[in-house]
C-alpha cells in the first residue's frame, strides 16, 4: 500500500486528511449506534444487578422469618448475677423458676508429701506411673531420662491425661503438685504405680510416693489439697448435680452459669417485641426493594418521562408475583382467627406500593393466635393425630391435605437374657464386666460396682447408671435404656429407632450371670407407610415421600407409638414467608428471570463488540481502497501536470519564433 503521507503531492486535493475525513464519515453513525447501544446494555446491566441485590436483601428477614421456632422469642432475668441465666430464645418455656446453689464445681488437687532437695538432679524413682481420670487411662514410662521432680512434671504435662503438674519452691525444699485439668468429682485423680525400682509399689518408697488413691488418702504418697466437687443447686427444690458450673438443659432453653452459691429468682417470659423486631427487618428490606424499583422503572407524570426499566416485562413480573403472596390469604388458613398479613398489622400503601406495620397490632395476634401467626409466616403441618409430627417439607411440597397410614410400626433394637435376674447377685472381680456395642458402630465397657446386690433391679439401676455416664455414648448422641421384661429377664433397648438400631453383647466376663449367654438380639425396623395414598419411605419413625409423589412431593412426618393402620391426615400450610424466600430465590437463582435477562444483555454486549470488531475491519479495508484510488488519482494527476508543463514549455518556445516569423 502506498504511503499515505505521500498523497497530495500530485494533486495538492487528495491529501491524508481528505482520506480521515472520508473514513470518519463513514465510521461515525456506526461507531456512535454502537456506543449508545453498548452504554445503554451496560447501563441495563447494572440496573438488573442492583434489582437482583434489593431482591436478595428481602430473602434474609424471610428466611429467618419462615423457621417456625424463630417466631417464637424468650428473655430470661435472674435477681442474682451470681447465678447468671441465658436463654434459647426459640426453646425456651415461660415461668418463674426459684435457684439455690449450694456448691460450685472445682476441681481436685493433689501435692507431694516428700519435699525434694532439688527439682533438677534428685531421683525420684524409675516404674510406670498410671494416671486414671474419670475413664481414661494413660501410662507414663519414668526412667534414667526424666527421673527428676521436673522430669516427672514434665511427663505428667505432656501426656495428655487430664491432669497439669507443677514444681514449687517451697524455700525449704521442692514439691510436686498436681491439678485435674476439668472440674467435678467424675474427674477425681487417681494414681498407681508398677516395676518401682526402689523399695514396692506401695510403700511410699521410690516412685510410689506419687501414689493416690481417694480411698486410702492417709496412706497414699500423695495428699489431697483440694477435693474434687460436683456443682449442685436446687430449681423449685429439685437438686440438679453437675460436674461444671455451667447447667444445660435443666430446663428446657435455659443454661445457668454459676460463679458463686446463693439463692435467685430466674423469670422467663415471652419476648414478643423480639418477634416483632424480625418482622420489621422484612417490612424495611421490602420498603427498600420497592425504593429500588421505583428509581429504576417509575415515571414522571409531570415531565412524561420514565426511568431506565419502565414498562420492563421482569420488574412487573416480580412486582405482581410478591404482591399476590403478600396480599392473599394464606391457603389452609382460611378459617383461622389469622389468615392474612392484614389480619397482623402488615398493609400495603397503594400510593407508595410500600408496606406500613402495625407493632401493636402484631403483638396482639402473637400473644392471642401463636399457632395461627406462626403459620401465617413459617411453614406448618397440622395433624390430627396428636402422636404424628411434622417434620419439613420439599420445594415441591403443595399446600393441602394428605391421609397417613402406618403399615409397620418402627421399633427399638433390642438385645434380651435367655433367663431371669435373679436377687442377691453377687458381683466382684470375675464378672463385674460387660462390653455392648450399640447401633452398630459405638462401643460401651461397664464396669460394675463389686458388691452384692439385694434385688435384680438394684443391679439393673447400676447398669443403668454405668451407661448413663458412658462418655463413648454421650459423644455418640446415643443411650440405652435398661430394664426387665415380663419375665424378669434383663433388656437392653437402643434410645434410637429404625434399621440402625441394634444392641449385641461384645464381650463379659460372665454373661451367664447375667443370663445374656443366651440372649436375643433383635435389630430395629424402619416405619413403613403411606402418605397421601403415595407409599413412602421410612427411616426410623420418620415417614417421608421423595419427587414425583404430587402434593406431598417432599413432605415428612414422625409417627409415634406403635399403632399401625389410619393416623389420621395432616394439613400442610406455606406461609408468607415461606413462599416469599422460595420466589425470591426463583427470581435471583441460575435459572430465574433476573439472570436470564442478565445473560441476555451480556450476550448483548458480545455481539455490540462483535459488530466493533467487524466495524473495525470494513473501516480497515475502506481507508486501504481510499488510500489505494487516492494513489492511483493523484499519479494519473501528476503525470497530467507534467504533460502540461511539458506542453506549455514547448509553446513557450515556440512563441518567440513565431513573432520573428511574422515580422
Amino acid at each position: 500500500m502506498a504511503n499515505i503521507s505521500s498523497l497530495g503531492i500530485g494533486s495538492g486535493v487528495l491529501t491524508s486528511d481528505l482520506v480521515d475525513q472520508l473514513v470518519q464519515a463513514e465510521r461515525g453513525p456506526t461507531e456512535n449506534r454502537l456506543t449508545q447501544k453498548t452504554e445503554q446494555t451496560q447501563a441495563l446491566i447494572s440496573a438488573y444487578g442492583q434489582l437482583r441485590s434489593a431482591i436478595t436483601e428481602l430473602r434474609l428477614p424471610m428466611r429467618q422469618l419462615s423457621a417456625p421456632d424463630n417466631l417464637k422469642a424468650f428473655s430470661a432475668n435472674s435477681s442474682n448475677e451470681d447465678i447468671a441465666v441465658s436463654v434459647d430464645s426459640t426453646n425456651a418455656s415461660r415461668g418463674t423458676y426459684s435457684v439455690e446453689v449450694t456448691s460450685l464445681a472445682g476441681a481436685q488437687a493433689l501435692a507431694s508429701r516428700d519435699v525434694f532437695a532439688d527439682r533438677d538432679s534428685t531421683s525420684v524413682g524409675q516404674g510406670t506411673l498410671t494416671l486414671k481420670v474419670g475413664d481414661k487411662t494413660t501410662n507414663l514410662t519414668i526412667d534414667s531420662s526424666n527421673d527428676t521432680l521436673q522430669g516427672l512434671a514434665n511427663a505428667i504435662n505432656d501426656s495428655g491425661s487430664g491432669v497439669s503438674a507443677g514444681v514449687i519452691d517451697t524455700g525449704s525444699g521442692f514439691q510436686l503438685v498436681l491439678s485435674a485439668d476439668e472440674t467435678g468429682t467424675a474427674n477425681s485423680v487417681s494414681i498407681s504405680v508398677s516395676g518401682d525400682n526402689v523399695g514396692t509399689e506401695t510403700d511410699n518408697q521410690g516412685l510410689s510416693r506419687f501414689a493416690f488413691n481417694s480411698g486410702m488418702d492417709a496412706d497414699s504418697g500423695l495428699k489431697e489439697t483440694i477435693a474434687a466437687t460436683d456443682a449442685v443447686m436446687k430449681i423449685n427444690g429439685v437438686e440438679v448435680t453437675r460436674s461444671t458450673n455451667s447447667f444445660e438443659d435443666v430446663i428446657d432453653g435455659l443454661t445457668f452459669d454459676i460463679s458463686g452459691t446463693g439463692t435467685s429468682i430466674v423469670k422467663v417470659e415471652q419476648d414478643f417485641g423480639a418477634v416483632a423486631d424480625r418482622v420489621q427487618g422484612f417490612v424495611s428490606n421490602f420498603n427498600a426493594l420497592q425504593s429500588t424499583i421505583d428509581s429504576l422503572a417509575g415515571f414522571n407524570a409531570e415531565s412524561g418521562r420514565g426511568s431506565l426499566l419502565t414498562g420492563d416485562s421482569t420488574i412487573r413480573g416480580i412486582q405482581n408475583q410478591l404482591r399476590q403472596i403478600l396480599t392473599r390469604v394464606v391457603p389452609g388458613l382460611e378459617n383461622a382467627n389469622v389468615r392474612s398479613l392484614a389480619d397482623v398489622g402488615i398493609t400495603t400503601n397503594f400510593e407508595t406500593g410500600g408496606l406500613e406495620f402495625d407493632r401493636a397490632k402484631f403483638e396482639t395476634q402473637l400473644k392471642n393466635n401463636p399457632d395461627d401467626v406462626t403459620a401465617l409466616f413459617a411453614e406448618q403441618g397440622r395433624a390430627t393425630d396428636s402422636q404424628v409430627e411434622f417434620v419439613r417439607s420439599g420445594i415441591n411440597t403443595e399446600p393441602g391435605t394428605y391421609g397417613i397410614n402406618v403399615t409397620q410400626a418402627a421399633t427399638q433394637g433390642r438385645l434380651v437374657a435367655g433367663s431371669a435376674l435373679a436377687d442377691g447377685i453377687t458381683i466382684d472381680g470375675t464378672n463385674d464386666e460387660l462390653t455392648l456395642r450399640v447401633d452398630g458402630e459405638t462401643s460401651v465397657s461397664l464396669t460394675l460396682t463389686q458388691q452384692t446386690y439385694a434385688s435384680a433391679q438394684d443391679l439393673v439401676n447400676e447398669i443403668q447408671s454405668q451407661l448413663d455416664s458412658s462418655n463413648a455414648l454421650n459423644a455418640a448422641g446415643s443411650s440405652v435404656l435398661v430394664g426387665l421384661d415380663g419375665s424378669g429377664n434383663l433388656s437392653f433397648s437402643s434410645a434410637k429407632y429404625g434399621s440402625e438400631s441394634a444392641v449385641s453383647l461384645t464381650s463379659s466376663e460372665s454373661a451367664i450371670t447375667f443370663g445374656l449367654d443366651t440372649a436375643t438380639a433383635t435389630a430395629g425396623l424402619d416405619i413403613a407407610g403411606t402418605i397421601g395414598g403415595r407409599t413412602a419411605e421410612g427411616d426410623g419413625q420418620v415417614l417421608f415421600l421423595g419427587n414425583g409423589n404430587g402434593g406431598a412431593s417432599g413432605l415428612q412426618v414422625r409417627v409415634l407409638g406403635d399403632q399401625i393402620g389410619s393416623r389420621g391426615s395432616i394439613t400442610f400450610v406455606e406461609g408468607v414467608a415461606e413462599r416469599t424466600v422460595n420466589l425470591v430465590s426463583s427470581f435471583v437463582g441460575a435459572d430465574g428471570a433476573i439472570e436470564s435477562r442478565t445473560e441476555s444483555l451480556n450476550r448483548d454486549l458480545e455481539q455490540i463488540q462483535q459488530q466493533q470488531l467487524r466495524l473495525e475491519e470494513r473501516i480497515a479495508a475502506y481507508r486501504e481502497r481510499l488510500v489505494s484510488q487516492f494513489t492511483a488519482a493523484d499519479s494519473l494527476i501528476s503525470q497530467l501536470n507534467s504533460t502540461q508543463d511539458y506542453v506549455s514549455q514547448q509553446l513557450a518556445a515556440l512563441a518567440p519564433q513565431n513573432n520573428r516569423n511574422n515580422n
